[in-house]
């Protein structure tokens, strides 16, 4: 979620947390927990992700991006249960707190770009990404995929979502590997992944 107007992951954070304080039980009640504010927001995310998808097939960009379309392809596929089902709201608004990481992930990859890499500022917020990423992406993630887990089996919208889970588990794992690779154990980096591509580099 890094392609498009700057402006929109601030939305979607704002309007995550706003959901979670107006209707807290979103929380736990993952699967039956409603109201409008989340509802909207999750419309406004995957209305944000089929813009973003069209964006970067239009500009030609698939090849160099097809990670972000397989992200992006899934979190619709996840969005659009809340939508039209009505279910897992509130799991569509706890996966948006990856906002928060994505923050000082943007500030991590403007210094790269600007070679900046040797500013105090860098080094500090390396390691403030390192634990925002553990908070917002692999905490929240772990929650919902053990939430999730007790429809295994199932043939319910549970099942699919957790399928959509799992994959995006393993997407999130890797770019934490690439991550942890990178700005700790920079020797490690094959010479050919040196490319301005989200937590490559």
């Amino acid at each position: 979620m890094m392609m498009g107007d700057s402006t929109v992951p601030k939305r979607h954070l704002l309007g995550a947390w706003e959901s979670l304080w107006q209707t807290p039980e979103m929380l736990v009640e993952i699967e039956t927990a409603w109201s409008l504010s989340g509802y909207l927001l999750v419309c406004f995310s995957a209305g944000y992700f089929i813009h973003d998808t069209v964006d970067i097939v239009v500009s030609h960009q698939a090849r160099a991006s097809w990670e972000y379309l397989v992200h992006h392809v899934m979190a619709m596929g996840a969005f659009f249960s809340g939508i039209f089902w009505s279910s897992f709201v509130g799991g569509g608004v706890l996966t948006l707190l990856v906002e928060v990481s994505n923050i000082f992930l943007t500030i991590r990859m403007m210094m790269k770009i600007n070679n900046a890499q040797d500013l105090l500022l860098y080094r500090v917020n390396k390691y403030v990404n390192l634990v925002m990423y553990f908070l917002f992406r692999l905490a929240p993630q772990a929650y919902l995929t053990s939430f999730f887990l007790q429809y295994a089996g199932q043939r319910t919208l549970g099942t699919f979502l957790l399928g959509i889970l799992l994959m995006l588990d393993v997407m999130i794992l890797i770019y934490f590997s690439r991550l942890l690779r990178s700005d700790f154990c920079p020797g490690l980096v094959p010479g050919q992944q040196h490319k301005d591509k989200f937590l490559t580099e």
